[in-house]
């Protein structure tokens, strides 16, 4: 028997190699001979460097960089024949600040800037960019300034200050951002409205984000002579899907499909006998292009469980075609409880004990 476990990371308890270890565990004490498969996962966010690592391999290259505060914090990016990946939350994440020194309005992207900046140097020709856990809300502003600062520009500008027409190296760099969000950059669902209150974000800091985002699409479009800002991804992490969008070229992209698409999944799953997948809480929400929905379009015929830390919409999920639908936690418990890593981890494991021998027993439709 060959298990995949494709578990999303449980945010703020579980990495997705954590989850997809203690979800391993469980199946061992029921089938100790099953072939597992492991499968670290994430759709643009939080281990997005390392389920491309795991997959792939490559080198991972840590750069000194700048926060969101323009502190100096060691940042990481994998590095492989070419390619690029980078992880936006690690030099501009809402996990690098307290929750006192949330503020958007200051919050840049900067170090982002300065890990695209090294891995063009390094020789990158395709650079893919998780847009996932940001803390600003700058629409990419110190993303651009970093590559100016930081990457050699044409002999043409000697005399006046550098700007981002001199920056010729990077344009012949291929960008893919990898993103759920498919919001604009400025308006009601727009980068600011919508995300920057999670970030710390006042009512009033909220319509000036919204208006420096405006204006700084009014200029770039000027500049151009196209404008991106309504595209789908532009308003990710806080606009920096903007700025990939209008100043890279970029192609947005799910996160979950192109890590899938990029690990060669298909081909992972193609002779299993089930797949399990999972996240910290699945609702109908689940079906708009998550992570999960994303495992089960690629798992074709191969039928795939999904748990989950808390269930909603049970119905809707099996409609969708996952052949199973299990809650982790005891009813009852605490989310505190609930959310310790030893806690989180027992349960994962004990739901495949419980659960598996059901699986085993579907037939080729995915159905017991």
């Amino acid at each position: 028997m060959k298990v995949v476990v494709a578990i999303d990371s449980f945010k703020g308890c579980l990495t997705s190699r954590e989850a997809n270890q203690a979800a391993a565990e469980g199946i061992r004490s029921v089938s100790p001979d099953a072939e597992i498969v492991q499968v670290p996962v994430s759709d643009g966010g939080e281990g997005f460097l390392e389920a491309f690592h795991s997959a792939m391999g490559g080198e991972i290259v840590e750069v000194l960089v700048r926060d969101p505060l323009m502190r100096p914090v060691t940042a990481q990016y994998l590095l492989l024949d070419g390619l690029a990946v980078i992880e936006i939350a690690q030099a501009s994440g809402l996990t690098l600040l307290s929750e006192e020194e949330r503020n958007p309005l200051v919050a840049t992207s900067y170090g982002t800037g300065q890990l695209v900046a090294d891995a063009v140097r390094r020789g990158a020709q395709h650079i893919i960019v998780g847009l996932g856990g940001s803390a600003t809300s700058d629409a990419g502003i110190g993303m651009l300034r970093a590559l100016i600062d930081n990457l050699p520009s044409s002999s043409s500008n000697r005399g006046r200050a550098r700007s981002w027409d001199d920056i010729e190296e990077i344009k012949s760099v291929r960008f893919t951002i990898a993103s759920d969000v498919k919001n604009p950059l400025c308006g009601e669902n727009g980068a600011a409205h919508v995300f920057a209150p999670q970030k710390g974000a006042s009512q009033d800091d909220v319509l000036a984000l919204d208006e420096r985002a405006r204006k700084f699409a009014e200029v770039s479009a000027k500049h151009f002579g196209y404008d991106r800002q309504n595209m789908a991804g532009a308003g990710a992490a806080g606009g920096l899907g903007y700025a990939f969008l209008q100043y890279m070229n970029a192609e947005c992209r799910p996160g979950i499909e192109l890590l899938l698409e990029t690990i060669g999944f298909k081909g992972i799953v193609g002779d299993a006998d089930l797949v399990v997948t999972g996240e910290g809480s699945a609702d109908r929400q689940t079906l708009m292009g998550k992570l999960p929905m994303g495992i089960l379009q690629q798992s074709a015929d191969v039928p795939v469980c999904l748990i989950a830390g808390r269930i909603c919409d049970k119905e809707q999920l099996l409609q969708a075609g996952f052949a199973g639908v299990e809650c982790i936690n005891p009813a009852g418990i605490s989310l505190e409880e609930a959310m310790k890593k030893e806690v989180a981890t027992r349960h994962i494991s004990l739901a495949l004990k419980s659960i598996l021998p059901l699986l085993m027993s579907y037939d080729d439709k995915g159905r017991a």
